[in-house]
Protein backbone atom coordinates (compact mmCIF):
# COMPACT_ATOMS: atom_id res chain seq x y z
CA UNK A 1 0.00 0.00 0.00
CA UNK A 2 2.68 2.50 -0.97
CA UNK A 3 0.21 4.62 -2.95
CA UNK A 4 -0.80 7.69 -0.94
CA UNK A 5 -2.98 9.36 -3.56
CA UNK A 6 -6.20 10.71 -2.07
CA UNK A 7 -9.47 10.50 -3.96
CA UNK A 8 -13.00 11.83 -3.99
CA UNK A 9 -15.44 8.95 -4.39
CA UNK A 10 -18.58 9.59 -6.45
CA UNK A 11 -21.38 7.14 -5.62
CA UNK A 12 -24.28 7.51 -8.05
CA UNK A 13 -26.45 4.87 -9.71
CA UNK A 14 -27.39 7.03 -12.69
CA UNK A 15 -24.61 6.57 -15.26
CA UNK A 16 -24.97 9.97 -16.93
CA UNK A 17 -24.67 11.88 -13.64
CA UNK A 18 -21.84 9.70 -12.28
CA UNK A 19 -19.70 9.93 -15.41
CA UNK A 20 -20.36 13.60 -16.13
CA UNK A 21 -19.56 14.53 -12.53
CA UNK A 22 -16.39 12.41 -12.72
CA UNK A 23 -15.26 14.22 -15.87
CA UNK A 24 -16.04 17.63 -14.36
CA UNK A 25 -14.07 16.85 -11.18
CA UNK A 26 -11.11 15.59 -13.22
CA UNK A 27 -11.12 18.83 -15.23
CA UNK A 28 -10.94 20.66 -11.89
CA UNK A 29 -7.83 18.63 -10.97
CA UNK A 30 -9.62 16.40 -8.47
CA UNK A 31 -8.61 12.73 -8.37
CA UNK A 32 -11.80 10.68 -8.64
CA UNK A 33 -13.09 7.16 -8.09
CA UNK A 34 -16.62 6.07 -8.98
CA UNK A 35 -19.13 3.48 -7.79
CA UNK A 36 -22.72 2.83 -8.82
CA UNK A 37 -23.93 1.76 -5.36
CA UNK A 38 -22.92 1.42 -1.72
CA UNK A 39 -21.37 -2.02 -2.15
CA UNK A 40 -19.10 -0.80 -4.93
CA UNK A 41 -18.28 2.25 -2.82
CA UNK A 42 -17.19 0.10 0.12
CA UNK A 43 -14.81 -1.77 -2.20
CA UNK A 44 -13.31 1.55 -3.37
CA UNK A 45 -12.96 2.76 0.24
CA UNK A 46 -11.13 -0.43 1.17
CA UNK A 47 -8.81 -0.31 -1.87
CA UNK A 48 -7.96 3.42 -1.94
CA UNK A 49 -7.42 6.45 0.29
CA UNK A 50 -10.72 8.33 0.05
CA UNK A 51 -10.91 11.74 1.71
CA UNK A 52 -14.40 12.74 0.51
CA UNK A 53 -17.56 11.06 -0.76
CA UNK A 54 -20.20 12.63 -2.99
CA UNK A 55 -23.09 10.20 -2.87
CA UNK A 56 -26.62 9.90 -4.09
CA UNK A 57 -29.13 8.99 -1.38
CA UNK A 58 -31.53 6.73 -3.20
CA UNK A 59 -29.80 3.83 -4.97
CA UNK A 60 -30.67 0.20 -5.59
CA UNK A 61 -28.77 -2.30 -3.51
CA UNK A 62 -27.07 -0.52 -0.65
CA UNK A 63 -28.52 3.00 -0.62
CA UNK A 64 -30.92 5.14 1.37
CA UNK A 65 -31.03 5.04 5.14
CA UNK A 66 -28.73 2.01 5.51
CA UNK A 67 -26.05 3.66 3.36
CA UNK A 68 -26.29 6.90 5.36
CA UNK A 69 -26.06 4.94 8.61
CA UNK A 70 -22.98 3.09 7.31
CA UNK A 71 -21.30 6.37 6.34
CA UNK A 72 -22.15 7.93 9.70
CA UNK A 73 -20.69 4.99 11.61
CA UNK A 74 -17.62 4.10 9.53
CA UNK A 75 -16.64 7.18 7.51
CA UNK A 76 -16.73 10.01 10.05
CA UNK A 77 -13.18 11.07 9.10
CA UNK A 78 -14.25 11.82 5.51
CA UNK A 79 -16.12 14.79 4.08
CA UNK A 80 -19.53 13.49 2.99
CA UNK A 81 -21.90 15.29 0.62
CA UNK A 82 -25.26 13.65 -0.08
CA UNK A 83 -27.12 14.47 -3.29
CA UNK A 84 -30.79 13.74 -3.72
CA UNK A 85 -33.88 14.45 -5.71
CA UNK A 86 -35.83 12.48 -3.10
CA UNK A 87 -34.86 13.90 0.30
CA UNK A 88 -36.49 16.97 1.79
CA UNK A 89 -34.97 19.39 4.33
CA UNK A 90 -37.05 17.90 7.15
CA UNK A 91 -35.37 14.46 6.75
CA UNK A 92 -32.63 14.10 9.38
CA UNK A 93 -29.37 13.45 7.51
CA UNK A 94 -26.09 13.92 9.44
CA UNK A 95 -24.28 15.26 6.35
CA UNK A 96 -24.52 18.20 4.00
CA UNK A 97 -27.32 17.59 1.47
CA UNK A 98 -27.37 19.08 -2.03
CA UNK A 99 -30.72 18.77 -3.77
CA UNK A 100 -31.03 17.75 -7.43
CA UNK A 101 -30.84 19.35 -9.87
CA UNK A 102 -27.55 20.96 -8.78
CA UNK A 103 -24.61 22.68 -10.45
CA UNK A 104 -21.36 20.71 -10.43
CA UNK A 105 -19.51 23.88 -9.43
CA UNK A 106 -21.50 23.93 -6.17
CA UNK A 107 -20.24 20.46 -5.27
CA UNK A 108 -16.62 21.42 -6.04
CA UNK A 109 -16.99 24.54 -3.88
CA UNK A 110 -18.25 22.41 -0.96
CA UNK A 111 -15.36 19.97 -1.38
CA UNK A 112 -12.81 22.77 -1.29
CA UNK A 113 -14.26 24.32 1.91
Amino acid sequence: MGNTEKFVLIVEDEDSIRLTLRDFFQEEGIKVLVASDGVGAIKQILDHTVWAIVTDYRMSGLGGDYWIRFLDRYCKDMKIIVTSGFLRPEFPIPFEVVYKPFHYEDIVKLLKE
